[in-house]
């Protein structure tokens, strides 16, 4: 009799109105899941044009990015080839320093304007091509040559220096390369102006 009380009362279904809580009911939502139905929808390019357009956009506001970070001297928006302690030392050491090859550029410049300029006597330009040719150019090759050799000597050396166990490799050229250039056209652009002192940043 027992038996069957029992057996009657566990086939029993559970009312539908029973107040004790059954559960949810339901899986529990993922967080990423939850978060996703949160987030608002990205409105998908209509064509092919309006995608291009957008990541013609895109990619604009990031050379932007990047441009504006370089001038500030941030050095990860720096190509790989300017990172680095020692490379940020060889520039700011070419930097504070007047060199006679960082007028190598304006000078070629004044060289070919001299033997483009039709003199008139041709006793007169050919004294100056003369001058210009035997004299002017061979004196400014050397003293280019002779400035970017101890550029690279001096760099690699006090780079040693300063920083043991720091791979040196192409210090050398890299500063002898930027003694070349035009101070103004100096990229990354110059921390420190001729004698050390600090550049003060552009607002």
């Amino acid at each position: 009799m027992l038996r069957r009380r029992s057996q009657t009362t566990a086939d029993s279904p559970v009312p539908a109105d029973d107040p004790k809580p059954q559960g949810k009911g339901r899986p529990t939502p993922k967080r990423r899941d939850a978060e996703g139905r949160r987030r608002q929808p990205v409105s998908a390019p209509k064509d092919r044009k309006e995608a291009y357009r957008q990541l013609r956009a895109k990619q604009a506001a990031e050379r932007s990015r990047a441009r504006e970070g370089m001038m500030r001297g941030e050095e990860k928006y720096f190509p790989a080839r300017d990172r680095g302690p020692v490379r940020k030392f060889a520039r700011d050491w070419v930097d504070s320093r007047r060199l006679p090859s960082q007028y190598f550029l304006p000078f070629s410049l004044l060289i070919l304007l001299l033997t483009w300029i039709p003199w008139g006597n041709p006793q007169t330009q050919g004294l100056v091509y003369t001058y210009v040719i035997t004299v002017g150019w061979p004196i400014m090759m050397v003293g280019v040559l002779f400035t970017s050799i101890y550029v690279s000597w001096k760099v690699k050396k006090e780079a040693l220096a300063k920083f043991p166990g720091e791979s040196m490799k192409g210090i050398g050229f890299y500063a002898a390369m930027r003694a070349l250039q035009i101070r103004k056209l100096r990229f990354p652009p110059p921390q420190f102006a001729p004698g050390g002192k600090p550049v003060q940043p552009k607002r």
